[in-house]
């Protein structure tokens, strides 16, 4: 089995937690290839350097947050590398272990004992195509306290129109993201479908809802001289003028994880008990 390690590099922790792995794989004979960037941080292992999206492994080890998640699978989008997230930082919904289960979740997966989890993405068009999401497209104006004026349609019927802070188009991978957080539904992974919500609406009735991820969407900003932009996944922005239309669909490429277990809704307890806050 060939392995990859990604770190995220503001923290001492996954530092350590990453030379403590790779002497571990060392000792099992197990080739590993180093994220260009950790290996700058370590300084040392040069020879096993390498950049992320041409990295030619089994699996990749993700230490960090779902950040790190988050930026790894925009390198290796089309691959089918899986992730194996270890978590570092505060919620970590799409890392699969914590820190200190890590040698024994590792055993695990040397021996066979896992399996890979498929998870849909959004393909995002605007004046061509942009990086696809994991998580969920938030559109919002640059300007705080401002309110975009959007059209929204699905299968090319208007759905609705109204003023907003925003709107976020969000897959199930994201439906424990930003978009909970502004009142849409837990959706399990295992639902073919997309979310579109509305953040903070002028108009009652405007509501969180829930797709066919056989659908098109698109969004068309409606009001003059206002510019939005769009973000994937915190990772990549857009401008979006007037009149503009964003497109989204099921994208033909889909984010594959390792997982030790199938205790979906056993990690929505445990993550979102306390908001990711800890003592």
């Amino acid at each position: 089995m060939r392995i990859g390690i990604v770190a995220r590099l503001d923290m001492v922790e996954t530092i350590e937690l990453a030379e403590e792995l790779i002497d571990f794989f060392i000792s099992k004979n197990v080739e590993v290839a180093l994220d260009t960037s950790l290996v700058n941080e370590l300084g040392s292992f040069h020879e096993r350097s390498a950049d992320i999206k041409d990295m030619d492994v089994d699996i990749i080890v993700a230490i960090g947050g779902d950040g790190t998640i988050l930026r790894t699978q925009k390198f290796v989008n089309g691959k089918k590398i899986p992730l194996f997230g270890i978590n570092m930082g505060t919620v970590g919904f799409l890392t699969e272990i914590d820190p200190e289960d890590t040698l024994s979740a590792m055993e695990e997966v040397l021996a066979g004992n896992y399996f890979v989890e498929r998870r849909t993405q959004l393909r995002v068009c605007h004046d061509g195509e942009l990086p696809s999401a994991l998580n969920e497209v938030v559109m919002m104006t640059r300007m705080p306290a401002k309110m975009l004026h959007i059209e929204i349609s699905v299968d090319d019927e208007v759905v609705e129109e109204l003023r907003a802070d925003g709107l976020i188009v969000a897959t199930p991978s994201g439906s424990t993201a930003y978009s909970m957080s502004a009142g849409g539904p837990i959706v399990d992974p295992r639902v073919e479908a997309f979310i579109i919500v509305p953040i903070c609406p002028f108009k009652l009735a405007a509501r969180p809802i829930v797709v066919s991820n056989q659908s098109k969407i698109k969004v068309k900003l409606l009001r003059k001289g206002k510019k939005a932009i769009a973000v994937i996944d915190g990772q990549f922005e857009e401008e979006i003028n007037y009149m503009d239309e964003v497109i989204f669909k099921k994208s033909d490429t889909f984010a594959y994880f390792v997982r030790l277990t199938k205790d979906f809704y056993k990690r929505v307890r445990e993550k979102l008990t306390e908001g990711g806050i800890t003592s």
